[in-house]
């Protein structure tokens, strides 16, 4: 059916504002973590991320993840500038939403995915730099990587990997990266010697609360349709989260003896990122369990950061990137036709090839984002030079970088 449906229509616009959403939710998550010097530096690099990868998605992203297929490698430039796409609906992807809706829609996803990188350097990057990382990865690694899972012809997609929502487009990609740039651009002045505490734990409390809230657009709306995957894609984000939630406090209380905010609010974006790939492919007793397990394994990688010694600086790595490897192997333990005929049987209804199928999924991405980075920041490093200096680290980002402070004394 390729007629254009009235809800479905509604439903995927509030959807992508939803996501939308989410990119103000980050950055106050992000920006209570750090301390008062950078909070508004640390804002600005998710916010200005709207216009910079927004545009780009506009004039040349689009196609490049959805356009007509190359070699299975990336879309074709056919619709750069959205030549073309309009009103009438893409069959292949979203038959009953205009097409205008779809790339909207998918835009959200693009720009919000380089800003979970910058919670990793938070802190010490350039403005200037981070705006020409920003862009260029989102053209070397988030378009083809997005081609290859979603897009029609792409070779993974090909293959038969699932990904709902995004734990390997969007959270896998971004962990991968993040631990090649903070490789690069190495650790904060002090780091390790000093304490370097959350500034505003409030504001990354609301900011949770707005990616909680923003996330039921990213999950549910990914079925593309007002439809029961939907349902059940809202329903597993959100027993996740809640399950990612208990699970990280309980950890934190029986190992550190009390628990935290701080801890609450990650294990709930653990929880949620890691149902993301599997949210309309699994039950709800499944999506316990993932974000159960999301709330442990995520804790303890963030608990071991300091004797692995990498400065993470906002746990991208230890949350975001292994939400995006333990996820989408739970969907290829846990998926079932039963819940979306569209779908898989997973290794628990019998099928091992899948499992397999999944794990090459994470091996490509992980293997190609980390990769291309690297070489990315290292070039970048190069020429412009990624990191602050010395004096202007002591004085934070909001000086050095934008000439403002948050807060007068």
């Amino acid at each position: 059916m390729t007629q254009i449906q009235a809800g479905d229509t509604a439903f995927m616009l509030v959807a992508a504002a939803l996501v939308l959403l989410m990119v103000p939710g980050l950055a106050l998550f992000y920006g209570g973590m750090v301390r008062s010097k950078n909070v508004l530096g640390t804002i600005m690099q998710s916010f200005i991320l709207i216009s910079v990868v927004g545009l780009e998605w506009v004039y040349l992203g689009y196609s490049m993840s959805f356009g007509p297929d190359l070699n299975g490698v990336t879309g074709s430039l056919a619709w750069l500038g959205l030549s073309g796409v309009g009103a009438a609906p893409n069959p292949d992807y979203a038959p009953t939403i205009p097409q205008s809706v779809f790339m909207i829609y998918q835009c959200m996803f693009a720009i919000i995915t380089p800003a979970l990188i910058s919670g990793a350097f938070a802190e010490r990057m350039r403005f200037a730099p981070f705006l020409v990382f920003s862009l260029l990865w989102a053209v070397l690694v988030y378009n083809p990587v997005c081609h290859w899972v979603w897009g029609n012809g792409g070779w993974l997609k090909a293959m038969g990997v699932l990904d709902f929502a995004g734990g390997l487009v969007v959270h896998l990609s971004s962990g991968a990266a993040a631990l090649a740039v903070i490789l690069v651009i190495g650790r904060r002045k002090g780091y390790g010697r000093q304490e370097m505490l959350p500034h505003n734990l409030p504001m990354t409390l609301m900011g949770t609360g707005l990616l909680w809230f923003g996330w039921f657009g990213f999950n549910a709306g990914s079925a593309l349709a007002a439809d029961g995957i939907a349902a059940n894609a809202f329903v597993s984000t959100h027993l996740a989260g809640m399950a990612g939630m208990a699970m990280w406090v309980l950890a934190e209380w029986m190992h550190r003896r009390k628990p935290t905010t701080l801890g609450a609010a990650s294990g709930a974006v653990a929880g949620l990122a890691t149902v993301t790939p599997a949210a309309g492919f699994v039950g709800p007793n499944a999506a316990v369990f993932i974000g159960l397990l999301a709330g442990m394994a995520c804790y303890w990688a963030v608990a071991l950061k300091p004797r692995i010694g990498y400065d993470d600086s906002l746990d991208v790595v230890g949350i975001h990137g292994l939400s995006g490897v333990v996820g989408t192997l739970c969907l290829g333990m846990f998926a079932s036709k039963m819940v979306n005929p569209a779908g898989a049987d997973g290794l628990f209804a019998g099928n091992s090839k899948f499992f397999m199928i999944q794990l090459t999924g994470v091996v490509a991405v992980l293997v190609y984002a980390f990769g291309v980075t690297f070489v990315l920041a290292k070039a970048i490093d190069v020429m412009m030079g990624l990191r602050v200096s010395e004096a202007a680290e002591v004085d934070g980002l909001d000086l050095s970088e934008h000439s403002e402070t948050a807060y007068s004394h």
